[in-house]
C-alpha cells in the first residue's frame, strides 16, 4: 500500500477518524487527499462579524470592547440543540464562504479597532490551521485571541493553541457522559481535560452550560459539576448558565424555566464559585460581576452593555480585592 492510497488517522480530536483516500472526517472539514490530511476551510470563513465581547460570552476579559468574530463551516460535535446548525452541520462547499487570509482577518480587526479576535460560532478546533495561523499573526500585531469552543480536542494540538490563545469560553455541555454521547455525539472526559490544560497554561477560561429541560437540568448533577469546577479549576472560574430555546432537533422541548436557571445559579454560588451568570434571560442578580470579598457590584450590565464599572486597576474600588480577569 502506497502513501497515496493509505488509510490515515486524524489526531486532532478524540474521534480519531480513520479515513481512506477521498474520505472526510466526522467534522466535514478535513479530508484525506493523497495520504495527507487537508483542511477544506483554510481562508474560507462563512461568518465575519463584529460583536460585543459579552456576546461570546466573556465577562472577565476586556469588557465593553468589540471583538472581530470569524467562523468556518463544520464541527466535530453534533449537538441536537445547536443554534448555529446551518453552518456547523453542513459541508463547507455548501456554506456561503468568503476568501479571507489570516493577514486580512488581522488587518480588518485592526481597521475596526477591535482589540481581539474570536474564533467562534462553529468550532475553531476543526479549522485548526486557520485558527492557529491567524492567532499567531494577531499576537505579533498586538491583538488578543479568544476561542469559543466545545473543547473536544487532543492534548498536543490543544497545547499549540494555548500558546497563542488569551481567553476561551468553553461549552461544558453537561457533567454526564451519557448526555454527551446521546445529545452531542461526543464524550465528557476530553472536555474536562481541555479545561484543566487551558487553565494550567494561563488561558483565561470561562465556562458556559446550556440548561436543557429534562436532559441536563438535574440539580444534583449541576452541584457535582460546580464542585468539580471549584476544586479542579478554582473558584474564580466564571460560570455562565444559559437558557435553552427550542431549535434544530429539540423543538419539542420548552424553553428553560426562569426558576430552573436561578436554582442552578444559587447552587453554583453555594458551592463556592465566585462569578456566576445567567444567560439568555434578564435577571439582575446574575447579570453583574460582584466582588467575592465585599459582595458589591464591580461591573453592572444590561444585556451586552456595560452600565457601570467600579474597578480600579483590576481591583474592587470599594475594598481593593483583586477581581479575576483581564481588564485592559
Amino acid at each position: 500500500m502506497t502513501a497515496a492510497n493509505a488509510i490515515i488517522e486524524c489526531r486532532l480530536c478524540p474521534k480519531r477518524c480513520k479515513l481512506a483516500p477521498g474520505e472526510r472526517g466526522d467534522c466535514r472539514a478535513r479530508v484525506n487527499l493523497d495520504g495527507q490530511f487537508t483542511t477544506l476551510v483554510y481562508g474560507k470563513p462563512c461568518a465575519l462579524h463584529i460583536d460585543p465581547i459579552e456576546k461570546k460570552p466573556l465577562h472577565h476579559f476586556l469588557p465593553g470592547t468589540p471583538i472581530f468574530s470569524i467562523a468556518a463551516a463544520g464541527c466535530n460535535l453534533h449537538c441536537a440543540f445547536c443554534q448555529n446548525w446551518r453552518i456547523s452541520q453542513t459541508d463547507p462547499e455548501d456554506a456561503e464562504n468568503e476568501a479571507f487570509s489570516p493577514e486580512q482577518i488581522v488587518q480588518t480587526a485592526i481597521d475596526n479597532r477591535c482589540p481581539s479576535i474570536a474564533y467562534t460560532y462553529t468550532e475553531p478546533i476543526i479549522y485548526f490551521e486557520y485558527t492557529y495561523d491567524t492567532s499567531a499573526l494577531a499576537r505579533r500585531r498586538g491583538l488578543k485571541n479568544v476561542l469559543v469552543t466545545a473543547g473536544y480536542i487532543e492534548p498536543e494540538p490543544l497545547e499549540e493553541l494555548c500558546a497563542v490563545a488569551d481567553a476561551a469560553n468553553v461549552d461544558l455541555k453537561s457533567f454526564s457522559d451519557r448526555y454527551y454521547r446521546e445529545v452531542c455525539a461526543a464524550t465528557l472526559a476530553p472536555v474536562l481535560r481541555t479545561l484543566e490544560i487551558m487553565t494550567k497554561r494561563g488561558v483565561l477560561v470561562e465556562i458556559t452550560t446550556l440548561i436543557v429541560p429534562t436532559l441536563n437540568d438535574d440539580m444534583g448533577m449541576i452541584r457535582e459539576m460546580c464542585q468539580w469546577i471549584k476544586t479542579t479549576l478554582g473558584p474564580d472560574t466564571p460560570l455562565h448558565l444559559s437558557r435553552f430555546q427550542p431549535q434544530y432537533r429539540l423543538t419539542a422541548l420548552p424553553p428553560t424555566p426562569h426558576g430552573t436557571l436561578v436554582e442552578a445559579a444559587e447552587i453554583a454560588v453555594a458551592e463556592g464559585l465566585h462569578y456566576v451568570y445567567v444567560g439568555n434571560l434578564p435577571d439582575d442578580r446574575f447579570a453583574h460581576t460582584y466582588c467575592p470579598n465585599c459582595k458589591k457590584a464591580v461591573i453592572r450590565r444590561q444585556g451586552f452593555r456595560i452600565l457601570e464599572s467600579n474597578l480600579t486597576d483590576g481591583k474592587c474600588a470599594a475594598c481593593g480585592q483583586a477581581i479575576h480577569g483581564v481588564w485592559r
